[in-house]
């Protein structure tokens, strides 16, 4: 009788313990920056010409 408990308790200890989830995939790249070089390369170059032509 102790032996059967014991059996069945086993079980439910063996069957409790399951595998760990897989990892999680990596989060994404971050925000592309081509648009905010060129925009700020623009900028800066038309504010460079603005001052060079005000002196």
């Amino acid at each position: 009788m102790v032996a059967s408990i014991l059996f069945v308790l086993i079980s439910f200890v063996c069957v409790a313990q399951s595998t760990p989830p897989p990892p999680l995939p990596p989060p994404p790249p971050g925000l592309p920056i081509d648009g905010g070089i060129l925009a700020g390369l623009f900028i800066g170059i038309v504010l460079g010409v603005k001052k060079l032509l005000k002196r």
